[in-house]
């Protein structure tokens, strides 16, 4: 019997867990987050645009889920490998206000999936441009999605990335086939 009630008081909490967390999520726009295609498309398009021009936050907290951490792999002033741990509204805080001074428009340029069940993870190369017509990226590199489908919709549950340096250029795999 106690075993019983440990269960079931177990499951109440995670519904009840789980109902806290959709409410606290905007509801996202069904062709954002229909297939892994336009779930990461949304994504590039949230990030993109002119300096001073606000993002649609809530847009781009649809997209995820309500745990979904960012991960950047950054170099520290030694030259060692070193990450940080955001969650989605350090996130949003940092690069807002990075955004503020400064145009940002990402785009992907190739991909490799994995898919297992309801289960992605995306290496999406990108390039990093200050304008839409600039010639050449002022940065490139990887980032490294896991995706979920539940709730009949495409959730993103973690973003890793990892900036192009000269001592750790993008691998061939992971470049458009025309380069």
């Amino acid at each position: 019997m106690t075993s019983r009630l440990l269960i079931t008081s177990v499951l109440v909490l995670c519904a009840t867990i789980a109902t806290a967390q959709a409410q606290s999520t905007p509801e996202a726009a069904a062709e954002d987050v229909n297939t892994v295609d336009s779930i990461i498309a949304a994504l590039y398009d949230v990030i993109s645009g002119p300096a001073n021009q606000p993002r649609d936050w809530d847009r781009f907290r649809s997209l995820l889920t309500p745990t979904c951490q960012f991960i950047p792999i950054h170099r520290t002033p030694e030259g060692s490998p070193a990450h940080r741990v955001l969650t989605a509204e350090e996130f949003i805080q940092t690069a807002g206000a990075y955004f503020d001074q400064n145009s940002f428009y990402e785009s992907e340029t190739a991909r490799t999936q994995d898919r297992y069940g309801n289960l992605v993870h995306a290496f999406s190369t990108y390039d990093s441009h200050h304008t839409p017509d600039d010639e050449a990226p002022f940065q490139r590199g990887i980032n490294s999605i896991q995706l979920l489908f539940e709730q009949d919709r495409w959730w993103i549950a973690n973003i890793a990335w990892q900036s192009e340096w000269p001592s750790l250029p993008i691998p061939e795999a992971y470049l458009p086939t025309n380069e």
